[in-house]
């Protein structure tokens, strides 16, 4: 392997390392927040928490919608990554998959789940 390749497979590998870390991290995380809002339901499962006429209902359904919005985002984040994983595994990652080249390792390692060069990004 020449050098160019030899420091390509290089930035993979470590792309690849990040990519699982950042991958188990999320799961994690997201099972935390299942978890939260798992206690959140069975919390409000026996009250009879009217939120337009409770005082605490509008904050109980402001907690649950924010609660879901953020697990919605780390769900997109994580099926970003599950990508990301799959292009590492097929050969395809790090390329842009608009023009075909290379995408620069800083951007890389600032979002490993990049599918697109800065140029192509917009």
């Amino acid at each position: 392997m020449s050098g160019p390749d030899r420091d390509r497979a290089g930035a993979v590998a470590e792309a690849a390392a990040l990519v699982a870390r950042q991958r188990a991290d999320l799961r994690e995380r997201l099972a935390g927040m299942d978890r939260d809002m798992e206690r959140m339901v069975a919390a409000s499962v026996d009250s009879n928490a009217d939120d337009e006429h409770d005082p605490e209902g509008q904050t109980i359904a402001y907690e649950r919608a924010q609660l879901a919005s953020l697990t919605a985002g780390l769900r997109e984040h994580l099926a970003e990554l599950d990508a990301a994983a799959s292009r590492i595994a097929d050969g395809t990652y790090g390329r842009c998959e608009v023009c075909g080249e290379p995408i620069a390792a800083g951007r890389l390692e600032a979002r490993p789940a990049a599918r697109t060069c800065v140029a192509h990004a917009r």
